[in-house]
């Protein structure tokens, strides 16, 4: 049986899907699904089909029969909010023998909750930044944060809504417009970024790609340079540990005074995941190992320091006779 993967809610990730194509070769397909006939990475991948929202009640049935109609042995999600929907099913995947890459329910659950997130990092000694899980809470804090604070949403996904706020007042209005809303200790200090796999047999951390943020836009850096810490890569670890993870990871960090602290787990290939692939450290060749039953051997900083990824604007271009 051949390497056939199936990228769920593929969106614009036309990058990330050529490299799945380089590593897979003659070796399979990469098949691409989404709700718009509009998404880029439709256009790049074997082959595509346009299905529901991840919310329609038909939408897992309809992933099924695609994966049994292309002989699927991945499935993939590119986006936040179908994580815990992949996760709660996976089951029914894996009885056709097919490797989903989402972590547990429980898990899945955790990642996509930023407050719930932010107390299971309190309880397991986890350094991360102060978070508060409403405007009462950081008027009554006790651990002296002050403006300027930082505001996200609970359940948010690619950095949307998030921003600084300088003074209550905004803050008021914000809440007023959303209650769900989360507030944290603005940290300015050292941005960082690790791509982390985590071995689906042996559950453990096997390799990790670790990138400073030089640049950020909305969804997350657009600039990245990489270096190697061995403190940082055994923190990973620790992390992991907590967790029940399935492949490829994606982890933001900050670092204040020489300590690190965990920011936040998207479990999934991030967008500067091509960085970690042009650098030659190659996820996806362990993702297939591990869907034909093989175990994967640690690589742990294999790779250079130094290198830099630099985004940019490109488009594809379809034909009206050719669009989905």
């Amino acid at each position: 049986m051949k390497n056939n993967v199936l990228f769920c809610s593929a969106g614009r990730r036309v990058k990330l899907i050529e490299d799945f194509k380089k590593t897979i070769g003659e070796n399979g397909k990469v098949i691409a699904v989404d709700g718009s006939n509009l998404a880029p990475a439709l256009y790049v991948a074997d082959k595509s089909y346009i299905v529901p929202k991840i919310y329609d009640e038909n939408y897992i049935d309809e992933i099924i029969s695609i994966c049994k109609k292309e002989e699927i042995k991945i499935v993939c999600t590119l986006i936040d909010p179908e994580i815990k929907i992949l996760a709660d099913n996976k089951e029914k995947f894996m009885e056709l023998g097919i490797l989903v890459m989402v972590p547990s329910s429980k898990t899945a659950a955790l990642c996509f909750d930023k407050f719930k997130m932010y107390k299971f990092l309190k309880e397991n000694n986890i350094p991360t930044p102060i978070t508060y899980g409403s405007i009462e809470e950081f008027e009554n804090n006790q651990d002296g944060i002050t403006f300027p604070v930082f505001v996200k949403p609970r359940t948010g996904s690619g950095s949307v809504g998030a921003r600084t706020v300088k003074d209550q007042e905004t803050l008021k209005e914000l809440f007023a417009e959303d209650e769900t809303l989360i507030i944290q200790e603005l940290m300015n200090e050292l941005d960082l970024d690790a791509d982390v796999y985590v071995d689906t047999i042996t559950n453990e951390v096997i390799s990790t790609f670790l990138k400073n943020k030089l640049e950020r836009k909305i969804g997350g850096a657009n600039k990245t340079v990489s270096f190697r810490d061995d403190e940082l890569s055994n923190f990973i670890k620790e992390i992991v540990s907590k967790f029940e993870f399935c492949g490829t990871i994606n982890m933001d960090f900050f670092k204040k005074d020489g300590k690190y602290y965990l920011s936040e787990v998207n479990p999934r290939f991030g967008g500067g995941y091509i960085h970690t692939y042009e650098a030659g450290v190659d996820f996806i060749k362990y993702l297939i190992n591990n869907s034909n039953g093989e175990k994967n051997s640690p690589e742990i900083g294999n790779y250079e320091e130094g290198s830099v990824m630099m985004m940019y604007d490109n488009i594809v271009f379809v034909e009206p006779n050719k669009l989905k």
